[in-house]
């Protein structure tokens, strides 16, 4: 959670913290290959991987609100994808979890675009697309459902 104190500064050290617990918290003894969380949470089949992406969403709103740009948080969002997707299948997933680190990832290209003082604009509309768009896709197989059953029914 955030920390009390709802200053940017405060939030973006909740963002630094978290990704470290998600990515990097654990090392494997005797290598310097690092893990966190998001490797620990993929190995429970579908809502570890669920919860591993809520988890990414939340760091990348949080983000957004400081200041990422909207192509910023599409790259985010682009790195998050691509470790939902390759990290939901089994093993590969998470052998692909060690190495990827989509949080760590995005911690860098927010801090690389802070560094360049291009951290102003507004993320929101593009956010509210993105939820658009995910909710509509979640209610797709609902509506599908509906017509199933209406033509069985009747």
């Amino acid at each position: 959670m955030p920390d009390d104190d709802a200053s940017p500064g405060s939030e973006m050290a909740w963002v630094d913290r978290a990704t470290e617990l998600l990515d990097t918290r654990f090392a494997i003894p005797g290598t310097s290959i690092r893990f966190g969380a998001d490797f620990l949470l993929g190995l429970i089949p579908g809502v570890g991987d669920a919860i591993s992406l809520g988890f990414s969403g939340l760091l990348i709103a949080t983000m957004a609100k400081h200041g990422a740009s909207p192509k910023l948080v599409l790259r985010m969002l682009l790195n998050v994808v691509v470790d939902a997707v390759v990290g939901s299948v089994p093993v590969l997933g998470n052998v692909f979890d060690l190495f990827f680190k989509a949080n760590s990832r995005n911690l860098k290209l927010m801090r690389q675009y802070y560094d360049a003082d291009r951290h102003r604009g507004s993320v929101w509309p593009l956010l509210l697309v993105i939820a658009a768009c995910g909710l509509t896709l979640a209610a797709l197989p609902l509506l599908v459902l509906a017509w199933l059953l209406r033509q069985w029914l009747g």
